[in-house]
């Protein structure tokens, strides 16, 4: 996930709130082990190297992690899509500030993104791809998933008011702080949102972007459809229950615009959604 975490807890025995931070942020370690891209033994890895040329088994919560998720891109009609892997790469992101790619270089990653191109087989606990080039990108599902996993594990321990944030671009509000009605986070542009037991998630091209060579800046969100960085909306933001939800959907939200924000809401009802 390659990101910052970090908690705020509130309770009346610090001792026991750093003992159920600690095993908050060790889940999250844990779940490093099974997502990340840049670590050659986890599960998305392996998959990335060998899931085209035959099934690979993988640990029953990362299938049903990508079960999850291949739900969500169906359900945003492509407008996040966790194969956008070879286009990060296509374009530079991956590890890097981007670069505009070759024609030909494009065309052959975009060939290489879709659901489609996934199976997922439940009974064997096992995936596969049916091209090569194929690749999974967990960066706009994983840490919001982290963060739903970490909030379980504090709310087991007895704890009923936190913050907890990854990369400050997702964060959790667990009930509300003393005396508040709740988590009360200031989004640039957008003004103040409350959480009670919600999730916020911001996306935004900002961060990591390049100026092409018609001096047109260009960020590291991708709309995987058209397999080009998103020029429209400057940010998404998006409350959910879950922040695996919230995660996916804040980056679809920056996807599809203003324009495609009706389809989303009618979809997605709970949710709240603001684009600009």
């Amino acid at each position: 996930m390659a990101t910052r975490f970090e908690f705020v807890l509130h309770g009346p025995n610090p001792p026991a709130l750093r003992a159920a931070a600690e095993e908050a942020l060790e889940e999250v370690d844990r779940l490093e082990n099974l997502l990340s891209l840049y670590r050659p033994q986890t599960d998305i890895a392996r998959l990335n190297a060998h899931a085209a040329a035959g099934p690979v088994r993988i640990a029953p919560e990362t299938f049903r992690l990508l079960q999850r998720a291949f739900a969500l891109t169906r359900q945003t009609d492509g407008a996040f899509d966790l194969t956008a892997g070879a286009l990060v790469r296509a374009w530079g992101f991956m590890g890097g500030l981007g670069a505009e790619p070759a024609a030909e270089r494009l065309a052959a990653a975009r060939q290489c993104v879709g659901p489609d191109l996934v199976e997922l087989d439940a009974a064997a606990g096992t995936v596969r791809f049916t091209r090569p080039g194929v690749q999974l990108d967990l960066g706009s599902v994983g840490k919001g998933y982290a963060l739903d996993r970490a909030a379980d594990l504090l709310r087991e321990a007895g704890v009923t008011s936190a913050l907890l944030h990854g990369g400050t671009s997702t964060v959790i509000g667990l009930g509300a702080p003393p005396d508040e009605p709740g988590w009360k986070i200031a989004l640039p542009e957008a003004g103040v949102v409350l959480l009670v037991d919600q999730s916020l998630s911001v996306s935004a091209g900002w961060g990591k972007a390049f100026r092409n060579a018609a001096g047109q800046e260009l960020g590291h969100v991708l709309d995987p459809r058209r397999g080009t960085p998103v020029t429209g909306a400057r940010y998404a933001a998006v409350v959910a229950a879950s922040a695996t939800d919230s995660d996916a959907l804040s980056t679809a939200a920056l996807v599809v615009g203003a324009a495609g924000l009706g389809a989303l809401q009618a979809r997605f009802p709970s949710a709240s959604f603001r684009v600009g």
